[in-house]
């Protein structure tokens, strides 16, 4: 309509023109004349005709080179038109797709994403939103695929690809593929955060502990987690990693292990207790014993303690002796006394024996210190004595079997 407009005006424009000059020249008492000679021709015309027609072929030989224009830039035209209506259809696509996505269409989603992806300003978007509905309705072939057209179409965004990659994975419980999508991503941008954090929880699932100890410091580093939460999963890290070379049986591990772990993770219960029990059932409990007895003196813990008594020592009565020295200040814990009374009768001190046990007993009744104290009592011939320690062992257990049963209840 504007063209139209345009034209009309330069039209008006042109025959005003053309008249006020023909009106002007006609005002004068002498019009004048025009003649042009050519070779034998020659033209001879008024002024007032010649300016009139000077002004209407220049109106129409602006009007040919104009259309002549227009005529050149048609097949651009076309093609740009045609690349518009594509490219308005594919946002348009854009959109349906991802309400669809949205709505739980997958295979529509999916579908209408694909096919106008070539003509859109953002096929990446396309492609890693068909590949997301491809995984949610199990076609992980087809989600692949679409993937990789992404990287081919978008080489620059490798790593927002691979992170989709991988999230798709893990998230359809293919762990080692995305571990090694993942890897491969900590090679390129070893701070990226979002790597890193998908790195961190590929490593859980999959029990990958040593994968998460070497990533520990980038997780600190980088602002990952918070410090709480790295010192809680450096605890964890480091307490399934003595629990592994325990079910194991790798002394060799654990004794490598032991002393890169940290000092407070040392102190928390529990922990020093894996170490020493594996290396206890190992058979290398008297190559720790003294540092078990260190153990103990920084911090007491009855596990700890229970454990001193089981070790096989090299010296039984200098680990008597370690322990009465402790008593001196824990005079009534149960389990020190019966340690006290197990390593009694590893000396052969039967009196000591039946004397910690008893007073074990007395302060807290348990089914070691009475078994213990009937075979004391039976290796003396005092075997009613004997029978009654093993009869109320026996009830103890049995009252904690009975509660056990009762609590799961």
């Amino acid at each position: 309509m504007k063209k139209l407009f345009y034209f009309l005006g330069a039209l008006l424009a042109t025959v005003a023109a053309a008249f006020i000059v023909a009106t002007w020249l006609q005002g004068f008492d002498s019009p004048g004349y025009v003649l042009i000679g050519i070779g034998h021709w020659s033209l001879e015309t008024t002024l007032v005709v010649f300016a009139v027609s000077l002004i209407i072929g220049f109106f129409v030989f602006y009007l040919f080179f104009r259309f002549l224009g227009w005529l050149l830039r048609l097949p651009g035209n076309i093609k740009n038109r045609g690349k518009n209506i594509k490219f308005n259809r594919s946002q348009e696509a854009l959109i349906a797709g991802l309400v669809d996505s949205a709505e739980g269409n997958w295979e529509k989603a999916e579908n209408i994403l694909i096919k106008h992806a070539s003509h859109s300003g953002a096929p990446l978007i396309h492609y890693l939103t068909a590949a997301r509905a491809a995984q949610s309705r199990g076609a992980f072939d087809k989600r692949d695929e679409y993937l990789k057209a992404a990287a081919e179409q978008a080489p620059d965004s490798n790593i927002m690809i691979g992170l989709t990659h991988a999230e798709l994975s893990l998230s359809g419980n293919q762990f080692e593929q995305a571990l090694e999508t993942l890897s491969r991503l900590h090679s390129i941008d070893p701070g990226h955060a979002s790597v890193l954090k998908l790195l961190h929880q590929t490593y859980q699932h999959v029990g990958d502990w040593q994968g998460i100890r070497k990533l520990i410091p980038s997780l600190h580093t980088n602002k990952i987690l918070m410090e709480a939460e790295v010192k809680l999963l450096e605890a964890e890290t480091f307490s399934q990693l003595l629990k592994n070379a325990a079910t194991a049986g790798n002394s060799e591990e654990l004794q490598t292990l032991w002393p890169e772990v940290p000092q407070h993770i040392k102190k928390l219960p529990g922990i020093a207790a894996i170490y020493f029990a594996a290396m206890i059932d190992a058979g290398f409990g008297a190559e720790i014993e003294q540092e078990l007895v260190e153990a103990l003196s920084n911090h007491w813990d009855d596990t700890l303690l229970a454990l001193f008594g089981s070790i096989q020592s090299n010296d039984v009565a200098k680990q008597l002796e370690t322990a009465e020295k402790w008593s001196y200040v824990h005079q009534e814990n149960a389990v020190l006394l019966s340690v006290m009374g197990k390593l009694a009768v590893k000396c052969d001190d039967i009196l000591k024996a039946e004397s910690y046990l008893a007073k074990s007993i007395a302060a807290e009744p348990t089914v070691q210190a009475y078994q213990l104290l009937g075979d004391v009592l039976f290796s003396q011939g005092d075997k009613d004595n004997a029978f009654t320690c093993y009869k109320n062992g026996l009830e103890l257990a049995s009252s904690a079997i009975v509660s056990r049963i009762d609590t799961v209840s």
